[in-house]
């Protein structure tokens, strides 16, 4: 298949997302950009692990650092027999699929896939460097192919001129978004949520948005009621980490409140993604607390007095009846209708 990341900005080309090369993973730090572009380099899959857990990248960034970390592991462990390479990379597969909680079970899809190549590379004389390098790149064309025709839906619902408020930073379905509004002629304005306290969405959809063109404009978190209540909203849209068959959905802390405002004032809000087979209800979402430290400080600047406390729950759960539809590669489903996604779809093309 060719590569699906043509005309997307900087965030999501392949090579700046995460990329295995001759022993080390490179990933773009999203912490500092667009304030510098800067990469984190990594030696192991360790570091790999590690620089997820830090949010160097985020989103679905760590689903691809976390292939490219699996092919470091298979050259870390490259002067072993076939047998305990495999070992090693079963335990690099646990390492890296649980470096943040709340996704552990997407990311081990894609681990578990790159010890499955490695066995097929070592059974077939074959590099597994190369075979688990290749496999996430097919998977990057998968979830880029597939978000495409999620965007295709959710474009469908806007009108011409339309205005569109993002949570975070929802990486591929931004990406093809503004793709498809482009290829469409269609002109859409956005509001970004800024998402504190790493700023995802003033740092990285924002920069997505005005580097491809579009009318942008950077809100505060506290300013949605006063945006919803004085700018013509046409849809609130985020993705999801979790998309829990009950229609309970967990996306970055604050989209629960914005989503309750969105109720009141009568904008829709879609959610973008694919729901999560192994999810029954709201009781498998777990939530990730952070380092507290995270929220007393910004840009590296303490602006809290010694004693001052605070807490970081990395994402809040949206229930239901506040979503107007999630929107798939198939399709828009209600979000009690979400187990119909599976009927004579089992095939998973996104990871």
């Amino acid at each position: 298949m060719e590569r699906q990341d043509y005309t997307m900005p900087t965030l999501l080309r392949y090579e700046n997302v995460a990329w295995y090369e001759q022993g080390s993973v490179r990933i773009l730090d999203r912490r500092i950009y667009p304030r510098e572009t800067s990469f984190v380099e990594c030696a192991t899959y360790q570091e790999v692990a590690q620089a997820i857990t830090d949010m160097v990248t985020q989103s679905a960034g760590p689903y691809t650092a976390a292939g490219m970390g699996m092919a470091l592991a298979s050259y870390q462990s490259k002067e072993l027999s076939a047998a305990d390479r495999i070992a090693y990379l079963e335990q690099a597969s646990e390492v890296i699929s649980t470096a943040r909680p709340t996704t552990a079970n997407r990311m081990r899809l894609i681990t578990e896939k790159c010890v499955e190549a490695a066995k097929k590379a070592l059974e077939n004389g074959e590099d597994p460097i190369e075979s688990i390098k290749q496999n996430t790149i097919d998977s990057l064309n998968r979830r880029y192919y597939t978000m495409n025709k999620v965007a295709k839906h959710l474009i469908d619902k806007l009108p011409e001129d339309g205005t569109v408020l993002t949570q975070c930073f929802g990486e591929t379905i931004i990406g093809m978004l503004l793709r498809e509004a482009i290829e469409q002629k269609k002109k859409i304005r956005f509001f970004c949520a800024e998402t504190r306290p790493y700023l995802q969405g003033a740092r990285l959809t924002a920069s997505c948005c005005a580097e491809m063109g579009f009318d942008t404009t950077v809100v505060s978190d506290n300013m949605i009621a006063y945006l919803m209540s004085s700018q013509k909203i046409d849809l609130f849209t985020s993705a999801a980490d979790s998309i829990a068959l009950d229609g309970h959905i967990a996306n970055k802390v604050g989209t629960y409140q914005i989503a309750l405002l969105a109720k009141y004032f009568g904008v829709p809000y879609f959610v973008t993604g694919i729901p999560d087979a192994d999810k029954k209800d709201r009781g498998d979402i777990k939530i990730e607390m952070r380092d507290p430290e995270q929220v007393m400080e910004l840009n590296g600047i303490k602006h809290t007095l010694k004693g001052v406390k605070a807490i970081y729950p990395s994402f809040d759960v949206t229930p239901p009846e506040l979503i107007g539809a999630v929107v798939t590669d198939q399709g828009l489903y209600s979000p009690y209708d979400l187990e119909n996604y599976f009927k004579g779809n089992t095939e998973n093309r996104f990871y």
